[in-house]
């Protein structure tokens, strides 16, 4: 849901997250979020994990090349000094970031910022990708998005791992994931 100018809450800051799996739009989404932001002339931030190196490295691209200049950071405590004069802050693959992404985005609302991050809510697994959990459970308003599902076209939430690792974090697209409803999705061994 877009937060409208009637229902976005007035004097403070609030915290956004859109989760869902691979391919269901959420980098596409927070561009979205952040350029009607940019057009309201308000000052924006954009933060990306170093780890995502896919389609750029200074920019937050969506799977369909839409893309946002973006700040490069390796740790969520860089985003307080980076995000002090801004009033909307993006970060996109809360996923590669570590628990501590959950008190610093806090913070910033808590500072009157709005806070927009998107990210993987499950692995390859199915499994709650921390720290996205956490910040839904603190977050104000939460999108899930949906792709579909490859194998049999219903709504799909999970992300299919098509390669041979067992890591946790494996950084790919096309070529080593795709979207899966949850009859369709299995664990690779």
């Amino acid at each position: 849901m877009e937060v409208t100018q009637q229902q976005a809450p007035q004097n403070t800051g609030w915290i956004e997250v859109i989760a869902g799996c691979m391919f269901s739009g959420k980098t596409e989404e927070l561009i979205r979020r952040l350029r009607r932001a940019q057009i309201a002339r308000q000052k924006v931030v954009i933060f990306k994990p170093k780890i995502d190196n896919r389609y750029s490295s200074s920019q937050i691209v969506s799977h369909n090349t839409q893309s946002l200049e973006s700040i490069v950071i390796e740790k969520p405590e860089e985003i307080l000094a980076l995000a002090k004069d801004a009033q909307v802050v993006g970060v996109d693959e809360g996923q590669f970031f570590d628990s501590s992404l959950v008190g610093i985005v806090d913070r910033l609302a808590n500072e009157g910022k709005r806070v927009i991050i998107a990210g993987l809510d499950q692995d390859y697994r199915g499994v709650p990708f921390e720290p996205m959990p956490q910040l839904l459970a603190v977050a104000e308003y939460i999108t899930k998005t949906l792709a579909i599902c490859v194998v049999c076209g219903n709504p799909a939430d999970r992300t299919q791992r098509k390669i041979a690792n067992a890591d946790r974090v494996v950084v790919g697209a096309a070529d080593s994931y795709e979207a899966r409803c949850r009859k369709c999705h299995y664990i690779p061994d």
